[in-house]
This record gives structure tokens, sequence and C-alpha cells, in this order.
């Protein structure tokens, strides 16, 4: 230390020396030696620092406090972007050095060029490689949410970043902050592919913002709903009834389409598509297709407007050939079934109809269902044809030739056939004996002997009868028909094995009212009155017993056959008293005292005494 002390001494001569040369000027050092050693910066000497005036160092702080700026960490500052590449932009902040950001944080401003003015977050001054850190992103989120308030406040339009769908809108980076956009807020007209928006930077008004849980909502719709309504009133202002107007199909419902015309929506209902009867109106028309409708009607505040399409074209009534007549062959397509007959269209927009009673000869009226289906394609003859009220009616059976027309030499009286039971009634079964002929069988002549309360009780529907043609009118186009009258009688038979007088030996059947039943074989059941069960000891039959009876009834017209067994034994006592007093008046002449006797015990005997 004491050696450079004195080569400083030295050096401080020798400088004083050289000066003294070049000009008298005294130094400090010459002036007060003891002072400029005590005084000298020995940690500068030693480092080779050269000493620097006070006002150059204050020179210098200037400059560099009016170009430079403090690089505190976590700081906002304003940079410019000086360069950029296809991943970064480099940021100029008036540092010892400029910072590198990517450009995914400016997603939100594809613009971004060089010369812009952009706020950055100073993350590290300096990292490893000496490298200045700064973040956009960053910035961009601490001075976010006094913008998006400003925003709100002021109904300044802003641009964001649409980042992904969610659920019911889209996620939008807005700031740096991230805000909910509703899909009812994206566009006036219902928006069905949302990925469309995804990726791209939009214009949106903050609409609300919930401070307690940081939420922020903006609108797309909000910036054109403005112009849209000014065009609304201009469009409502000029409307008129019959007016064409081009438009763009909104949206389509079962029961017609809704029509944009300019921020003005109108329905077309689905009868007003097309003269031609459809389904739904997919069939005719597609989303976003443009057409050009017209006005039917509107309400007094023309906030709803009916509008029509088909109203546009001709009338297929109007465009349907003069030479198309009744009595004309047609070929159509079954477009509407109804229990009481079918819309055949016949051409575009033009329908007939063929009522159920037209579709085929038979009287038996069926549904429409049984002949055709929908889409069918018929042929048919125009039967009525009315060009002023629109209306046609047409017919299938007249293509085939009415079976009545030789019923006589088919269906002769007396005739026997097969037929298939239809349908019932309580009186009787119908039977259709071919298409378009159908005739009726009475329950009386169902059976010879059955008792029928229900033609059900006899037989099926879809069965089949063998029948007799009974009956024929050819105008009234009626045939009456017996089935029973198909085998022999066998009351006739039966007239004379059960004739009156005649005995037969049978179990009783039955106990019934007012005296029992008994089955002399599957077609004769006879009735016996209760007074004729009383047996020769004086008791009466029970059921099951087995016993004589005799026929005192027999009716082949009512079906009605009567027995008794009581009046067996009965004729027989009758025959023996008979006999006996025979035998006493050939033995003695009797007196008149000698036959009142007789008499008297007779009758005294036949009554029981």
């Amino acid at each position: 230390m004491a050696e450079k002390a004195k080569q400083a001494e030295v050096e401080a001569t020798e400088a004083t020396e050289v000066n003294s040369t070049d000009a008298p000027v005294v130094s400090e050092a010459q002036a007060n030696p003891e002072k400029f050693l005590k005084e000298f910066n020995w940690h500068n000497y030693q480092e080779g620092i050269d000493e620097v005036e006070d006002s150059q160092l204050k020179e210098f702080e200037k400059l560099v406090a009016e170009n430079f700026v403090d690089t505190l960490d976590d700081e906002v500052v304003e940079g410019e972007v000086i360069h950029m590449t296809d991943r970064d932009a480099i940021i100029d902040i008036n540092a010892k050095s400029e910072g590198v950001i990517s450009l995914n944080e400016f997603r939100y401003n594809p613009n971004l060029k060089v010369g812009d003015k952009v706020e950055v977050l100073i993350d590290v001054r300096e990292d490893a490689t000496g490298q200045l850190v700064l973040s956009h992103r960053k910035a961009r989120v601490i001075k976010a949410w006094d913008r998006v308030n400003a925003a709100h406040e002021s109904g300044e339009i802003v641009n964001g970043f649409v980042k992904c769908r969610t659920k019911g809108g889209m996620i939008v980076d807005v700031f740096g902050i991230e805000a909910f956009l509703p899909g009812s807020q994206i566009d006036v007209k219902p928006i069905r592919d949302y990925d469309q928006y995804v990726n791209k930077t939009m214009e949106f008004k903050v609409v609300k913002i919930n401070h307690e849980f940081k939420n922020v909502v903006v609108s797309h719709k909000a910036l054109i709903e403005a112009d849209i309504e000014e065009q609304k009133k201009e469009i409502i202002g000029q409307l008129e009834k019959g007016q064409v107007l081009e438009g763009v199909v909104k949206n389509i419902t079962s029961y017609g389409v809704f029509i944009d015309l300019g921020g003005v929506d109108g329905l077309v209902h689905i009868t007003d598509l097309s003269w031609s009867r459809i389904n739904h109106p997919n069939e005719i028309v597609e989303l976003d297709q443009k057409l050009n409708v017209v006005i039917l009607d509107f309400d007094e505040n023309k906030s709803r407007i009916q509008l029509g399409l088909k109203q546009l074209s001709k009338h297929p009534w109007d465009a349907l050939g003069e030479d198309v007549k009744i009595g004309d062959k047609v070929k159509g397509k079954v477009v509407v079934i109804a229990d009481y007959g079918a819309f055949i269209e016949v051409a575009d927009g033009v329908e007939g109809l063929i009522h159920v009673s037209e579709m085929s000869w038979s009287t038996h009226l069926r549904s429409a269902q049984d002949f055709v289906s929908v889409g069918d394609e018929v042929d048919a003859v125009i039967l009525t044809l009315d060009r002023e009220e629109r209306k046609m009616s047409l017919g299938i059976k007249q293509l085939t030739p009415d079976p009545w027309t030789d019923i006589t030499k088919k269906y002769p009286v007396g005739s026997k056939h097969t037929g298939i039971v239809r349908n019932f009634t309580n009186f009787g079964v119908f039977v259709e004996l071919e298409e378009g002929i159908d005739g009726l069988i009475y329950i009386s002549d169902l059976s010879w002997t059955k008792k029928i309360k229900h033609p059900s009780e006899f037989c099926n529907v879809g069965d089949k009868l063998d029948v007799v043609v009974l009956e024929l009118d050819v105008e009234g186009r009626k045939l009456s028909l017996g089935h029973k009258q198909t085998t022999e009688n066998p009351w006739d038979k039966y007239e004379t094995e059960f004739a009156v007088g005649t005995v037969h030996k049978a179990e009783l059947t039955e106990i019934v009212d007012k005296g029992a039943t008994i089955d002399f074989n599957e077609d004769i059941v006879a009735f016996v009155p209760s007074r004729h069960l009383e047996k020769e000891d004086g008791k009466k039959l029970k059921k099951g017993e087995e016993a004589e009876f005799k026929i005192i009834e027999f009716n082949k017209e009512f079906k009605r056959v009567v027995a008794s067994h009581t009046a067996i034994f009965r004729e027989e006592e009758a025959a023996n008293v008979k006999a006996a007093a025979s035998n006493a008046a050939a033995e003695v002449k009797p007196t008149l005292g000698d036959a009142n006797d007789a008499l008297q015990a007779l009758k005294d005997k036949m009554e029981g005494k």
C-alpha cells in the first residue's frame, strides 16, 4: 500500500511537471498533495477505471432516465414491435435488450405489424441466457378488467378471439379474459354450425359483467341488431299484399317455413308451399335457400306476415287440359287414405277422390285400406269433374265389368254355390260368392234343427259355406241364400218316426221350469210337462232316470215335440176297465140299477177311490 502511495505521489509529481511544461495550470494535487492523496479513489485506480466528473455522471443518468425503463419484475410497460418472425414478435421496451413474445399471444390481433405499440409485462429482467423475458398475455389480463369495465360503460366495440365451443355458446378471448358468448347472441338468425366460428376474430359488445364471479358476457348479435332494426322498419313500412320479395329460409317446422326478408320474418304455411300435397316442408325447401315469396296477409302492426310460395305459379287446375272429360281413364298416385276413400293425384296439384263404394262392385262396404295403400299407382275412371269447384271423383270398379249384368245366368234361383262368410248381423250372415256379389242367409235358414240365437254360434268370419240361391232381386242387387237347403230336412223322416202315439224309451235329460226335457237324438229334444212325469206309483221321474215316453204332440213347422210318461199306464188302466165292463155285460144282463152300480164303481176306480 505504501508502495502504491509513493507511486501515486511520483505520478502526481510527474503530472505536475508535464502540466507545467504545457501550461501554467496548478492542479489540486500540486496545490494540496496531502488532501489529494487522502481523498484518492484507490479502488477505481486498482480496477483501471478512470474517474468521471460529477457533471458527466449526471448527464449520463439523465440520458438513461430518458431512454431506458426501469426494468422491474411484474411491471406492465409499453413496447414497440420492431421485428416479426413466423413464430415470434421482437419487442423494444427501451431496455438494454429487446424481448421476444410468441405470436400465439397475439391471436386476437391477426393484423399485428412492425411499429405497433403493445403492452407487455416484464416477467424476468434477465434469464440464464441474458434474455429479457416479456409477456403480452399477462399484461392484457392485468389491464383487461379496466378495459372490460370501460367498454361495458361506454358501449365500445371490442375485438375478441373465439377459442372454442362450450355448452350453450362459445368461449371468447377479450383482452385476455375468457368471456362467454351465448349461442343466441352470435347472430340474429339461428346458428346450426358453431364450429365455423372457432379460431376466428370477431367484433363484440360487452353486455354483462358479474364482478363477484368475474364473469363477462359478450354479444355479436347486438352489433347488427341496430342496423337490422332500421332495415326492418324500412321494410315493414313498404309491405303490401301481393308484393313479391326475396328471402332466405331461416327455419323449417312441421307446419311451415320461416323466411327472413332482411330482418323481418314471415311464415309460409305448409299448405301455401306447393299446389301438390306434401307431408313435410323439407320436401320443397332447405335451410339457407334463397327464394321469392309473395305477401298474402299481415296484421295491423305487420309483426305477423303470412307468405306464399305456390301462389307464384299457375294453379294446376287451370293448366288441366280441356280434353280431360268424364269417362276418361287416368293414372295417379295415392296420396291420402281415409276410411271413406282415397285421394289420388292425377297431375301435380290435381287430386280426385275415389270413394270406398267406387272401389269394388261389392255392396258390402269395407275400409279404403283394404284396397289401396299410400304411394300406390292406380288406374281409375273419371266419374265427375267440376273445374270451377276444382273437384273430381274417380272410380276403380268401373274398369271391370259389373258382375250383376249376367247375374241370372250365373246364379239362378235354386242353384248351389260356395261362398265366404264376410260379416254377421243379428238377423243373418253375409256371404260373398265373388267380388261384388254378396248374399244374405237369414238366421232361420242356417240349420234345419238347431235353434240359433246369433250367427256367430254357427260359423266364423272367413268360413266357407255351401249355399242355395233362394231369391234374386236384380234391380235391388239383392240375393237371398240358404244353407240348410243344401241338405235334406231331417224333420220329414222325424214326422213319421216320432208320430203322435209312438212310444220311445229314453233318459230324462234335464229338469226345467214346468217340466223336463228328453234328448231322443241330436235333433229331437222333447218337452215333458210336470203332470206327465208322474209314475204309476204316484211318484215323479227324476233327472237321469230311464223310462218310456209317448209322443202326444209333434209340430214339424215349429220343431215342437211333447211327450208323456203318465199317458202310458193311464191308457192301460182305462183299457182294462173297458174290457172288464164288456165281459160283465156279456155274462149277466144287467138291470138299470146294476148298470148304475157298475158305472159308479168304475168311476171310483178311475178317481183312485
